[in-house]
């Protein structure tokens, strides 16, 4: 970080001069306006890059003074350099925003023609930028992770986007201008902590661990004086826990419960094996967990501005359901989201009704690779499914009577009851994927550490419990009794529940303490490489000359 003092011995030759001309008259064209209207031919690099969104925005912040220099103190420089650096425990790269470049310049701003202002509005580009990634994202989320949004949903997060207003609100506070801009959740703010503890802590001393066979409880393996140095390193197992006699070979008891703590710890089956999955987790260096930090930071400044104070968040990669109400945590419950190769998507939308009772309407996929190679080597799988076939009229046709290898345009669908994989209930909101949380009767599969089981739909452990905090009071008489029914209802709600389905592969506690999780659909080596592109690109800019 660069001294204070010596800033502000040469910030002299830069402030001065902008003080003199902060106060142009109106026969005067500002100097400022004049070199805006130059770019992007006006300063040289970074500013002759910039796109046309920045080039307003920039504009637009002049505009509101009057095209009047903006630096005009010390106190304010030095904060935003301060900010700026600090922008590393965000997972942000501080020389993007290129602050040697505006040093170098405000060092040369009084001796060659509109440096003075380029030095200026080299500031203000960095403090809107940096504003911008606080709050938006570093990278757009739609071109790397895209998320479906429903119409209202759509509409809110436009109205939310209030950049400008922080930033120019902002001028004379600058620290808090960072801190509006950054995501207020708790989430940001606990991972936020655990990138900065593990960017600040020494690096840990132990060896990878080589491949080799499925180590178990008992076993005799070279690898195991590794294995136990890893553990002893990271806490999960005390320096001294061999036991006298046991040659240093041995996978023991107590290694086999640190191990299951570190499983635990990341979302690993806990069983005390070593096989692949958790010798990869074992082997990922600080350098891949910072990284690991850095890309779901970004994850989360997207996801901050579709996380209402009441909705409900679906962590795909997790296998979770949370419901919050006033920006808090209130319930969670495992769930069971889709498999990789039938992936849950990123969903923002409304839930608006239930399904009581429901029969299930087999999805295309589903009835095209699982149903119909059943149906063609026993025609008796519907009936033992309790499943009908239909047209798409919903006209009831005659099974015996469909050429079954090439059926053409039918449904099948099964009857509500026990064995109905939708369970007694769906939860229904807007998407064009046929996507919905759902009961199940496979409840033994929750019990899983990994549980990416379905065709993309949402299983909900509990699914009452979280029903009792979708409906209102005065829903509760008349929901109970359709349910007992039996009978199919469409069960409206009173009021809509905002809901999001997210996927991230990092969090943290209040202390900082990180846990993570697989990257089931191997989303995060995409993610990284587009950051670190989108930083390289930004720091081959030439600096202003």
């Amino acid at each position: 970080m660069y001294k204070k003092h010596a800033f502000r011995l040469f910030s002299v030759l830069l402030l001065a001069p902008l003080l003199a001309a902060a106060e142009p008259s109106s026969e005067q064209i500002s100097p400022i306006r004049n070199a805006l209207e130059m770019l992007p031919s006006a300063c040289g690099k970074p500013l002759a890059d910039l796109d046309q969104t920045a080039l307003q925005r920039l504009t637009e912040l002049y505009h509101r003074h009057h095209f009047e220099a903006l630096w005009t103190s010390y106190a304010q420089l030095d904060e935003l350099l301060t900010q700026l650096d600090g922008m590393v425990d965000d997972g942000l790269n501080p020389a993007i925003y290129h602050p040697e470049a505006i040093r170098r310049a405000m060092q040369t701003a009084t001796t060659e023609p509109l440096h003075r202002e380029c030095s200026d509005m080299l500031a203000t580009h960095a403090y809107l930028l940096a504003l911008q990634h606080l709050a938006h994202g570093r990278l757009p989320q739609d071109r790397l992770e895209p998320v479906w949004r429903s119409a209202d949903a759509a509409a809110k997060q436009e109205a939310d986007a209030q950049l400008l207003n922080i930033a120019d609100d902002g001028l004379q506070h600058i620290e808090q201008a960072f801190a509006k801009a950054r995501p207020s959740l708790e989430q940001y703010h606990n991972l936020r902590k655990a990138h900065s503890r593990l960017r600040t802590e020494d690096p840990p001393q132990w060896l990878p661990i080589p491949p080799g066979k499925t180590l178990r409880p008992g076993m005799l393996d070279p690898r195991v004086p590794l294995l136990r140095q890893r553990l002893v390193s990271d806490g999960y197992l005390r320096d001294d826990s061999l036991s006298a006699g046991d040659p240093e070979s041995l996978y023991s008891q107590s290694m086999e419960h640190a191990l299951m703590a570190f499983q635990s710890r990341h979302a690993l089956k806990d069983d005390g094996v070593l096989g692949a999955d958790t010798l990869a987790a074992l082997n990922a260096t600080p350098s891949d967990r910072l990284n690991q930090l850095k890309i779901n930071l970004e994850r989360f400044r997207w996801l901050s501005r579709d996380i209402e104070a009441r909705s409900l968040l679906v962590d795909i990669a997790g296998g979770r359901v949370i419901y919050f109400r006033n920006n808090r945590p209130q319930w969670e419950a495992r769930s069971q989201v889709g498999r990789d190769t039938r992936q849950t998507p990123a969903i923002k939308s409304s839930v608006t009704r239930l399904t009581l009772n429901p029969t299930w309407t087999v999805p295309p996929t589903i009835q095209r690779e699982d149903k119909l190679p059943k149906i063609r080597e026993n025609l008796d799988y519907l009936a033992q499914q309790n499943m009908q076939v239909l047209d798409y009229q919903g006209n009831l046709l005659d099974p015996s009577q469909i050429d079954w290898s090439n059926p053409g345009g039918i449904l099948l669908r099964q009857a509500a009851g026990p064995d109905n994989p939708l369970g007694r209930l769906v939860i229904r909101f807007a998407n064009p994927y046929s996507i919905y949380l759902h009961d199940t009767p496979s409840q033994g599969l929750f019990a899983r550490s990994q549980r990416a089981f379905s065709s993309g739909c949402v299983r909900v452990e509990s699914v009452m419990q979280l029903v009792d905090l979708l409906i209102t009071d005065g829903e509760r008489e008349r929901f109970a009794r359709l349910l007992e029914s039996g009978q199919t209802h469409e069960f409206r709600l009173a009021e809509p529940t905002p809901i999001l389905l997210a996927y991230w592969t990092a969090e943290a506690d209040s202390t900082g303490q990180p846990r993570y999780r697989p990257d089931i659909y191997s989303r995060d080596p995409d993610l990284l490489a587009a950051l670190q592109a989108a930083d390289r690109h930004q720091l081959l800019e030439e600096p202003l000359r």
